[in-house]
C-alpha cells in the first residue's frame, strides 16, 4: 500500500509541480537575453538602469513574499497559485509590448510582486504530501524547474530573439502560463484530504506519518518567536549571500558569454544553457543520497564552496582564456543549484508546522534580497569596470561566506542533520 501510495502521489503531482515553478522561472529568467539581444538599444537603456531593471523583480519579490505564504498555508496554495500564474503571464507579455523605461520599471517590479509566494507556497505545498524521507527530492524536482527552463529558455530565447526580436519572445514565452493556469485549478487539491484519487486509507496512513514527524519538534508559539530564532537568522543570512552569487551569474551570463569574440545571441543561447545540464544532475543526486542519509549539511555547504572557488579561478583566468573561464563558470553555475533540494528540506524538519510556512517565507524573502543584490551589483560592476573580474570576486566572496554559514546554523540546530 505505502509503495502504491508513494506512486500516485509523485505520478500525479510532482510533474505539475516541476511544469508550474518552470513557467514562472521562465517568465523571470528570459530579461537577461533581452538585455543581451537588443532592448537597452532600442528602449535607449544605459548600464545603470539595465542593471536596475534586471534587480527589480527580486525587490518586488521581497516585499510580498511573507504575506503571500501564510496565505497559502491558511488558506489554498491552490487557489493563490492559480491567480498569480494568470498574472505573471500577462506581465511576462506586457513586458515585450512596452515602449519606454518607466512602463518597463513597473512591470519588472509587479512581476516580482506576482511571483513571490510562488515556490516558498509550493514547498508548502509539497510539504502537505511528502514525508521526511521524500520530501528532499520531492523539492529537489519541484526547483527543477529553475535549471531544466534555463537550460531549454536560453537556446529558444537565442533563437526567438535573433528570428523575431526581444519583443516576441516575452509574449510568446508568457502566454503559456495564463493556459496553465486552468489546468492547474483543475488538477490539484491543497491535502490529502481532499483527493478524491487516495482511498481513505491512503489519506489516513499519509497523515500518520506527517502527524508523526512534527511529534519530534518542539513547538514554537508563533511567527515571531521562530523568527528570532539563531537558526532562522543565520539561515536568512546563508540564503541571502547564495543567492546573490545565483542571480548575480543567471541575470548576467548571457552578456558575459555575448561579449566574447566571434560570438552572437544564438551560440549564446547554446553556451548558457550548459551550466543548467551540469545542475540538473548535481540537484538530482544531491537530494537522492540527502534523503538516503538523512544528512542534509553536506549536501550544502560543499557545493557552495566548490562554486566559490570555480568564480575566484575565473577572476584569475581573466579574459586570456574564453573557454577555460567558460568552463569554471559552468562548474560554478552547477554547484550553486545542486543543493536547493536539501536545504528546503532543512527547513521543515527542524521547526514546527504552524510556523514553518512563514519561515521558508522569510528565509526566501532573504533570498530575493540577495538576489536583487547580485543582480544588481553585478551589473553595475559589469558595467563601470568593462569587464567581469570585479562580479566574480563579488560572487566567491559570498558563496565563502554562505558556506561556512551552513555549518554554523545546521550544526546549531537542535535536531541533528
Amino acid at each position: 500500500m505505502a509503495n502504491q501510495l508513494s506512486k500516485k502521489r509523485w505520478y500525479r503531482l510532482v510533474p505539475i509541480a516541476f511544469i508550474t515553478y518552470s513557467l514562472a522561472y521562465l517568465d523571470r529568467a528570459n530579461f537577461g537575453f533581452a538585455a543581451a539581444g537588443g532592448m537597452a538599444r532600442d528602449l535607449d537603456i544605459n548600464a545603470a538602469t539595465s542593471s536596475l531593471l534586471g534587480s527589480l523583480f527580486f525587490l518586488g519579490y521581497f516585499f510580498f513574499q511573507i504575506p503571500g505564504t501564510v496565505y497559502a498555508a491558511k488558506n489554498s496554495a491552490r487557489k493563490l497559485i492559480f491567480w498569480c500564474l494568470i498574472l505573471w503571464g500577462a506581465l511576462a507579455m506586457a513586458t515585450g509590448m512596452t515602449n519606454n523605461v518607466k512602463g518597463l520599471i513597473v512591470i519588472r517590479f509587479m512581476l516580482g510582486v506576482v511571483e513571490s509566494a510562488v515556490m516558498p507556497s509550493m514547498l508548502v505545498f509539497l510539504s502537505n504530501w511528502f514525508t521526511k524521507h521524500e520530501r528532499s527530492r520531492a523539492n529537489t524536482f519541484l526547483i527543477l524547474g529553475n535549471p531544466v527552463t534555463i537550460l531549454w529558455m536560453s537556446i529558444l530565447s537565442g533563437y526567438l530573439v535573433d528570428s523575431l526580436g526581444w519583443r516576441w519572445m516575452f509574449i510568446l514565452e508568457g502566454f503559456p502560463a495564463i493556459i496553465w493556469a486552468f489546468l492547474w485549478w483543475r488538477l490539484v487539491v491543497d491535502k490529502p484530504a481532499q483527493a478524491k484519487w487516495l482511498s481513505k486509507d491512503e489519506k489516513d496512513n499519509l497523515q500518520a506519518e506527517l502527524d508523526i514527524e512534527q511529534k519530534s519538534i518542539k513547538p514554537v508559539r508563533n511567527y515571531a518567536v521562530a523568527f528570532r530564532s539563531k537558526v532562522v537568522i543565520l539561515l536568512c543570512l546563508q540564503y541571502f549571500l547564495w543567492c546573490i552569487g545565483v542571480y548575480g551569474f543567471v541575470m548576467w551570463l548571457p552578456s558575459i558569454i555575448n561579449a566574447s569574440p566571434d560570438s552572437n545571441i544564438v551560440k549564446t543561447g547554446w553556451l548558457a544553457s550548459v551550466p543548467y545540464l551540469l545542475a540538473i544532475i548535481g540537484m538530482l543526486v544531491a537530494s537522492f543520497f540527502s534523503d538516503k542519509t538523512l544528512r542534509r549539511s553536506i549536501f550544502i555547504w560543499p557545493f557552495l564552496l566548490i562554486g566559490a572557488f570555480a568564480f575566484y579561478g575565473s577572476y584569475l583566468i581573466g579574459p586570456s582564456n574564453f573557454w577555460l573561464s567558460y568552463l569554471l563558470l559552468v562548474i560554478a553555475g552547477g554547484a550553486m543549484y545542486a543543493p536547493y533540494g536539501p536545504f528546503f528540506a532543512v527547513i521543515t524538519e527542524i521547526l514546527p508546522k504552524n510556523v514553518s510556512p512563514g519561515a521558508i517565507a522569510l528565509i526566501n524573502s532573504m533570498g530575493a534580497l540577495g538576489s536583487f543584490a547580485g543582480a544588481y551589483i553585478v551589473g553595475y560592476l559589469n558595467g563601470t569596470t568593462g569587464g567581469f573580474g570585479a562580479s566574480y570576486i563579488f560572487m566567491a566572496g559570498s558563496l565563502l561566506i554562505s558556506s561556512v554559514l551552513t555549518i554554523i546554523a545546521i550544526k546549531g540546530s537542535r535536531q541533528k542533520i
